[in-house]
């Protein structure tokens, strides 16, 4: 009996293999991909006393990673960055009674930063611009955590029993319409800074306001959300803290507005408060020069005093 063909049996199989690994690179495609990255000298320190973590110089772990990074988008697969603290690594390990001291352990780690901290899209920038960026990140998120933590802990008025923590949000969203309002069409620059017993809450915004009346502006990301909230917390807290509101127009010189908090009321500053705050060093206290191009203005009205005011 001659030999069996079995040449379209082979071909069948590898057509089959083929599209096999075709689909599984596409389903790759499908599953996002979280780095954890160590930003912080001392931070990589921290993790060189793990000897299942190879690296022993900070920046030729950086160039790696940002290798790794190329890599993963290249493949067409959507990656995030997290910031990897060792310490809260220590403390996961010990709670889930996990060897840290394995790769398989930093990767589970990793994997739950992805719902636990703050992510940044990898978007193909060098590792020298990702890092600042992350970090920035990294502060914004702790920020709102922690002014959120503060309204929900300010309790109700013994008055009337209104939460004092919602009535501070819906004061401060609304002030924030006011301002933008108030400051009229242009490019806008909003810093919010409230001292509390822990730490400095500082937030940052940036909103475009059009010509055109009846459109809403324009506030890149969530921003909003993290201002409203800090200034929330100030009203909330009652204690000291300020705003400062610059704008950029076609045609005109930047203004520069200021506020500050006074016993829960966002009050404005005179345009020479206005000046002395814009033109004396923070460390020092020493005079500053006035910058040029640039109208030193009073603060406007924008906030409506709730009724515990």
């Amino acid at each position: 009996m001659p030999p069996k063909n079995d040449t379209g049996s082979h071909r069948a199989t590898r057509t089959a293999r083929t599209a096999g690994a075709r689909r599984r690179r596409t389903l790759r495609r499908e599953a996002p991909s979280t780095v954890g990255l160590l930003a912080d000298p001392g931070d990589f320190a921290a993790m060189r006393r793990y000897r299942s973590f190879t690296f022993d110089d900070h920046q030729d772990y950086l160039r790696h990673v940002e290798d790794l990074l190329r890599s993963l988008t290249a493949q067409g697969i959507h990656t995030s960055v997290a910031l990897f603290d060792p310490e809260e690594y220590a403390e996961y390990c010990a709670d889930h009674g996990l060897d840290p001291d394995t790769a398989e352990t930093r990767s589970r780690f990793t994997a739950e930063l992805a719902g636990s901290s703050a992510l940044l899209p990898y978007r193909g920038q060098p590792i020298d611009e990702l890092v600042p960026l992350l970090v920035d990140e990294a502060v914004r998120q702790a920020t709102w955590e922690y002014a959120t933590t503060l309204l929900a802990g300010v309790g109700n008025c013994a008055d009337c029993g209104e939460d004092i923590g919602n009535a501070s949000f819906e004061r401060a969203a609304d002030a924030l319409k006011r301002l933008l309002a108030g400051a009229g069409p242009g490019h806008h620059h909003l810093v919010c800074s409230v001292p509390t017993e822990a730490e400095q809450l500082v937030a940052v915004l940036h909103a475009d306001v059009a010509d055109e009346p009846d459109t809403p502006p324009r506030v890149e990301g969530r921003e909003g959300l993290d201002f409203v909230t800090v200034l929330a917390a100030g009203l909330a807290l009652g204690g000291p803290g300020g705003l400062v509101l610059r704008s950029t127009g076609a045609d005109r010189p930047d203004r520069v507005h200021g506020w500050h908090l006074d016993r829960g009321r966002l009050a404005p500053l005179s345009a020479a408060a206005v000046f002395n705050a814009y033109c004396t060093d923070a460390d020092t206290g020493e005079p500053v020069a006035p910058e040029p191009g640039v109208e030193y203005c009073p603060g406007f009205e924008a906030d409506v005093p709730g009724p515990h005011d």
